[in-house]
């Protein structure tokens, strides 16, 4: 039988992205085990980070500092806006290194089903720094999913009266990926991107 305090704990991290209940009740027995090293250190981190981080009035991202790091470098194309569903998928593209230009964070994409609609989205932030004349392209990375490409067609028509030109990723065969274990969805999309070798 355990305590509150440690039913709380696993109830808590039960509520993270892939953390069932069993899995939880194990993280809180080796954050139990090691107080000292990770229990005590972790929730100070957290308690800090609760305190200092802070979401970029200009483009969505979280970051100690408004605007964001990124968005305050100078040396970022100020040209190129990349439109992400996301924090993670800004993250994810950071960590290539092969982005230089600056990004827009959505906070989601569009679903019927779950009620979100434009309004619940940072859609007109982004079609207000699309007018920007320093602006030429924006850059819609949304996952190939049904609710990232009705998202991505219904920015695509906002954007429409901006001088900009949308484009948006690649989708098709990863690198590295073998055909024999591609699905028939990603198989069409790479028949379809095709181009000259």
């Amino acid at each position: 039988m355990s305590s509150s305090e440690i039913d709380r704990l696993i109830q808590l991290l039960a509520k993270l992205p892939g953390l069932g209940p069993r899995s939880a009740r194990r993280a809180a027995l080796h954050l139990i085990k090691r107080r000292e090293s990770l229990l005590g250190p972790l929730a100070d981190a957290m308690h800090e980070a609760a305190d200092a981080i802070k979401t970029c009035s200009v483009c969505g991202n979280l970051d100690t500092r408004d605007p964001c790091s990124v968005c305050a470098d100078p040396r970022r194309d100020a040209a190129l806006i990349c439109v992400v569903e996301e924090v993670g998928d800004l993250w994810a593209l950071e960590r290539t290194g092969s982005f230089k230009g600056l990004y827009h964070v959505l906070g989601g994409t569009l679903s019927a089903l779950e009620g979100v609609g434009p309004d619940d989205l940072n859609v007109t932030g982004l079609i207000n720094r699309a007018r920007r004349p320093e602006v030429t392209e924006v850059i819609l990375a949304m996952n190939a999913t049904v609710e990232g490409q009705t998202t991505a067609h219904y920015i695509t028509d906002r954007l429409a009266d901006c001088d900009v030109t949308v484009s948006r990723l690649a989708h098709g065969v990863p690198v590295g990926g073998e055909l024999d274990y591609l699905d028939d969805g990603t198989l069409t999309a790479a028949l379809r991107s095709r181009r000259p070798f």
